[in-house]
């Protein structure tokens, strides 16, 4: 008997509306994954919710001067109806600020508590005096002090992916004033994770098939040693800390967070009318727990909240977190606050869900960061979807509409060709579902799509427009295996177009219910009635691309500030003459580069300054292949003081610009190394 299955997807932050860069991250993929699931007839719940605690809840609360329910409610709403039109199909989607969350997450925090999991510490927190509050992590910023990056925030890294407390911030400052805080005392409950760091290393090492980059972001973390982390904040939107002494405080909201997964299921046994079923999914050793997220979650789901399930005893863990990497769009970094996005319910005003669901199905972000343009957009809509399935289906149909009284042909003494033709379907399926089965999303699309294409194909081989007259035995053959293609199709392709699929399925007179073990190259029985329909896929014009282009350019125009274009960095403050004079600035040469083990932002380069050769750590590996780089011309911070990197010790600091769509070039330099810049 197969495991029951409960997979889960990253609860949006209802804060505002959702666009591409989250569809690809969490919610495509997760969506693809369990509509396969359900065809092959799994016992699967698919839950989501919104996270309606946490700092950007109260940011974006203080900006339009309401309360932060009014913003939870509004996003709720708003983002629940738009994964609904985008055919995202949760068995239900929450809200962590329901009874039932609230009381879950308490629960689960005393019995942690009660068992002596936590330890109090009084010690100095960041605390702005204009605001007259204590600042949690998302409220400071600063310069990460292991990249550099000067928007890092107070809790994680988002350019080297570092996770930091906001002490440890270089120049913090406030995001509520952008004062410089001070520093005050405060008692909280912490988690001691390097108690626990062993227990969760040996539950790790029997984790299989979890995606390198997952696993790598884990294990580099664990290298450099866990360390205590606040399970409370000074906060007062959040759910109630439930222990005396604490009760003007609140969860930390990645503890409660997570949690929203399990109080959703408790909302959906209710609404199923068996108010103890989550416990099927959640307190059974017989399930597969399957967490889809992005990248910037990781640490959360695949260390602090199975660390927290693993010391309270009565859940499950995670049988997979195949987390993705960012999209960015048009060849830049996405950007909410400079306005370079597309907002998934503007699109769905002007094109179809299963347009998107198939592009970004195809560019999904599994091991690296991809991009999203609108010419891709058109490109693949128009030579994939019209010009192989969309052509091959309307070719099948209209023909045996025509000239076989649009009913099924039979098939009498098959050529090699026609075997060979329907045994691709048996193929075809075994191999789409060895991609799904192993989150393989992008290779399980190409590979559907490879079926339409050996269709297309085998139909203008065989020639029916010629064999109708010259061997009708030979064309019906023809027309019935097209059909036995179509039929597959219409299954196979059903998690990534569900409306289209279903649409082809009831021209083809096949069942709605119909599963994956059924799809085979006889699902089409002889005489039945086959309707010629409509074309499936329009083509995108010009246009279109172009409307949608301009209206990015203008967004991000409008959203610019201070005179700035929203392509540029505002100018930092000025400093003295004497203070640039006191940097040391030297020409130097890369003579060898290397990627360092367990961190996927940084490269360990050996630099050639003319007097000397040093080793410099540089978190420039997203953006350079290290074999590349080597005889590049640098300028290089030679008077930097040393720091330990990764375990490396870095001796100085490569220059760097960053282009306006986040991309990292060299500056360089024709001076010979050691040549002083000045």
């Amino acid at each position: 008997m197969s495991k029951k299955l409960l997979v889960t997807s990253a609860l949006p932050y209802a804060n505002g509306p959702i666009h591409l860069g989250h569809i690809a991250g969490a919610y495509l993929p997760a969506d693809l994954f369990v509509r396969y699931k359900r065809l092959k007839n799994a016992d699967v719940v698919y839950i989501c919710g919104s996270d309606e605690h946490g700092v950007p809840i109260t940011i974006a609360a203080e900006k339009e001067g309401v309360a932060p329910q009014d913003i939870v409610d509004k996003f709720h709403e708003m983002n629940k109806r738009v994964f609904e039109k985008f055919k995202i199909s949760f068995d239900y989607y929450g809200r962590t600020s329901s009874d039932v969350h609230r009381e879950t997450s308490q629960e689960i925090f005393k019995k942690l508590y009660e068992k002596g999991i936590f330890t109090k510490k009084v010690e100095e927190q960041l605390y702005d005096e204009e605001a007259d509050m204590f600042l949690p992590d998302r409220y400071v910023k600063g310069t990460c002090p292991s990249c550099g990056y000067e928007e890092a925030y107070g809790d994680q890294c988002e350019q080297c992916g570092t996770s930091l407390s906001p002490t440890e911030l270089i120049d913090p400052r406030s995001a509520l004033t952008g004062n410089k805080p001070i520093t005050k005392k405060t008692e909280h409950l912490y988690l001691p994770m390097g108690d626990y760091q062993q227990e969760l290393e040996e539950w790790l090492d029997t984790r299989e098939n979890w995606k390198p980059n997952v696993m790598g972001q884990v294990k580099s973390w664990l290298n450099d040693g866990l360390s205590d982390r606040a399970m409370t904040r000074d906060l007062t939107w959040g759910v109630p800390v439930p222990v005396e002494g604490f009760e003007d405080k609140v969860l930390y909201v990645w503890f409660d967070a997570p949690i929203g997964y399990i109080s959703a299921t408790k909302e959906w046994a209710r609404q199923q009318g068996d108010p103890e079923r989550w416990k099927a999914y959640w307190q059974d050793e017989e399930v597969e727990l399957v967490h889809f997220i992005g990248k910037d979650n990781i640490v959360f789901h695949c260390i602090i909240f199975p660390m927290l399930l693993m010391q309270h005893g009565d859940y499950v863990l995670p049988e997979n977190v195949p987390a993705n990497e960012f999209l960015n769009l048009e060849g830049k970094k996405l950007s909410t606050s400079r306005g370079w996005a597309v907002w998934l319910n503007e699109y769905l005003e002007e094109f179809e869900a299963d347009l998107l669901r198939y592009v970004l199905g195809t560019i999904l972000p599994e091991t690296k960061d991809s991009d999203f343009s609108w010419s891709d957009f058109q490109t693949k809509v128009n030579s994939e979807l019209a010009d192989v399935l969309g052509n091959f289906i309307f070719r099948t149909t209209s023909f045996t509409s025509k000239y076989f009284d649009g009913t099924v042909p039979a098939l009498t003494d098959p050529s090699p060709k026609d075997r060979e033709a329907l045994d691709q379907i048996e193929q075809h399926k075994k191999s789409i579902a060895e991609k799904y089965e192993h989150y393989k999303i992008r290779e399980a699309i190409a590979e559907t799509l490879n079926l339409a294409r050996v269709g297309n194909k085998y139909f203008t081989e065989m020639e029916p427009w010629k064999t109708r007259k010259e061997d009708p035995r030979a064309c019906a053959n023809t027309l019935h295996v097209c059909l036995q293609i179509s039929a597959a199709l219409s299954v196979l392709f059903h998690p990534v177009l569900p409306g289209k699929m279903a649409q082809l399925r009831n021209q083809l007179g096949l069942p709605e219910d119909i599963g994956w073990d059924a799809v085979n190259d006889q699902l089409m029985e002889v005489g039945k009635a086959v309707e010629q329909g409509e074309i499936l896929f329009q083509k995108i014009e010009d246009e279109q691309i172009e409307q949608q282009l301009q209206k990015l350019k203008d967004r991000a125009a409008e959203m610019s500030e201070d005179g700035q274009t929203a392509d540029y960095e505002p100018l930092k403050d000025e400093i003295e003459f004497d203070d640039f004079t006191a940097i040391d600035i030297r020409a130097g040469k890369i003579v060898e580069a290397r990627p360092i083990e367990k961190a996927d932002k940084l490269l360990r380069l050996t630099v050639d300054l003319g007097f000397e050769t040093r080793t410099i750590v540089s978190g420039i590996a997203p953006d350079f292949d290290p074999e590349e780089i080597v005889g590049q011309k640098v300028c290089v911070v030679a008077n930097l003081a040393p720091k330990a990197l990764m375990g490396v010790e870095s001796n100085g600091m490569i220059l760097m610009a960053e282009t306006a769509d986040g991309r990292l070039r060299f500056v360089e330099t024709d001076a010979e190394p050691g040549s002083p810049i000045t």
